[in-house]
């Protein structure tokens, strides 16, 4: 069987070093966010486990049925529902909630008797991210209300959650505002006689920062796959390559338009390739202009608008051969992890908006562009590019032993691609998590 158009290698090898470094300097405590498939890594639940977290955090009811159907046994939490959501069906695979208004506290409690299982629940509290968790104002009330569905059995308040809003700028000056807005929360739930909490604050940037030290658990979602928002972190590495098949090339004279609107015309004679990978795949359109591919040993620029389902390629004086691999984005040199806030300038050159992505001299001129600086050239962040990722585009899982692939097929050109090098296994040394607090008397 052929292998894929395109694929998105997931080096797993890397995905289980940044876990055990984020199991290491949270002495386990450590919960894996795998929402939005795992930031479009696909099935790494088994690796982040083994590797070190001791539970599972997503968004949705849904997001948490997905893992447990994948043989996910661990605890998880499943925290940003409405109150319409199937909490039944959640409760009977033994999954936690996390509530922060007093309907959907209701709703849990409804689908807890409904199903004859005490339901687990942490209160989330908005500390001032302003979108989910419940206002400090309506704090006191919702503990309230949680002691008195505690007390019928149908739940059990086990944690509270909440969220900085600005640890990926250190030094903000609002993180310490918003830790003692959380510690404030956690005393209201205890006199409200709820009790004992895991406390949990902390994501990614403020794991890496130490902005929310102290609690129960650490959330990390962006670390796991060598995104540290803050830009402070110096040992992840990065956990993807994109690769893709050239479709056709042509030798073309200078005056050639290319593309939505003839914006570019080469000023030489020139070659080009097409790529079958669009916006539609994931290759935001804001880049158009701006980003780079690696072909043949170098970078070679993207020019005229993106399409849907194409780009295309200048490769100078390299005519390509249909069914060439090129990489569009893969591992740094060095393996050092992908940086938070884009500045939107050039990877390599640092000549702000619209600047090359091949002519400059900087570190990242002779090496295969990195999610970090498809970011740039985007004028977004590297979460949305992981994850935005199309599903046309084939999941590669590269592991110590063995390459699995989400659309079937024996193992590709692509699955050796980029540098990965391997680590062992790692559990840490204690296994139970936090949030196992809520699997004891679970049955009503």
């Amino acid at each position: 069987m052929r292998p894929p158009v395109s694929e998105l290698l997931v080096h797993d090898d890397a995905v289980r070093a940044n876990t055990a470094h984020f199991a290491a300097l949270t002495g386990g405590r450590l919960m894996a966010v795998l929402k939005a498939d795992g930031f479009g890594h696909g099935a790494v639940a088994r690796s982040v486990l083994e590797a070190g977290a001791g539970s599972v955090g997503v968004t949705s009811v849904d997001e948490a049925l997905a893992v447990r159907a994948g043989g996910v046994d661990a605890p998880v939490l499943s925290w940003l529902n409405p109150p319409d959501a199937d909490f039944a069906s959640a409760l009977r695979a033994d999954v936690a909630l996390a509530v922060a208004d007093p309907a959907t506290l209701v709703a849990v409690g409804r689908a807890a008797r409904r199903t004859g299982r005490r339901a687990a629940v942490h209160l989330h509290v908005d500390v001032g991210m302003g979108r989910e968790g419940c206002p400090p104002s309506a704090w006191d009330a919702l503990c309230v209300l949680a002691r008195e569905l505690q007390g019928t059995g149908a739940l059990r308040v086990v944690g509270v959650m909440g969220h900085l809003s600005s640890a990926d700028r250190p030094g903000n000056g609002r993180d310490t505002r918003e830790v003692l807005l959380f510690r404030n929360a956690v005393r209201g739930a205890r006199r409200r006689g709820l009790g004992p909490l895991v406390r949990h604050l902390a994501a990614t940037a403020a794991t890496v920062t130490g902005a929310a030290d102290g609690f129960d658990l650490h959330r990390v979602g962006a670390g796991l796959f060598g995104i540290d928002p803050s830009g402070t972190a110096t040992d992840l590495r990065d956990t993807l390559t994109l690769t893709t098949t050239v479709v056709s090339a042509r030798s073309v004279p200078a005056g050639t338009r290319i593309g939505y609107g003839g914006d570019h015309v080469t000023d030489r004679a020139t070659n080009t390739a097409l790529l079958p990978l669009g916006y539609a795949d994931g290759l935001p359109r804001a880049a158009s202009g701006r980003a780079a591919v690696w072909v043949r040993g170098r970078r070679r620029p993207l020019v005229g608008r993106f399409s849907m389902d194409s780009v295309v390629v200048d490769t100078g004086d390299d005519l390509l051969r249909p069914g060439e691999r090129v990489t569009v984005f893969g591992p740094r040199v060095g393996g050092v992890g992908t940086g938070g806030a884009a500045t939107g300038g050039s990877a390599t050159n640092g000549s702000g908006p619209g600047g090359s992505a091949t002519n400059g001299s900087g570190p990242g001129a002779d090496a295969v562009p990195t999610v970090a600086e498809w970011a740039d050239w985007s004028d977004t962040i590297p979460h949305e590019v992981v994850t935005r990722v199309g599903i046309r585009v084939a999941r590669v899982h590269r592991t110590l032993t063995t390459t699995t692939n989400d659309t079937a097929g024996p193992r590709s050109a692509a699955a050796d691609a980029g540098p990965s090098a391997p680590v062992p296994h790692v559990r840490h040394a204690s296994t139970r998590s936090p949030i196992d607090h809520h699997q004891e008397g679970h049955r009503a």
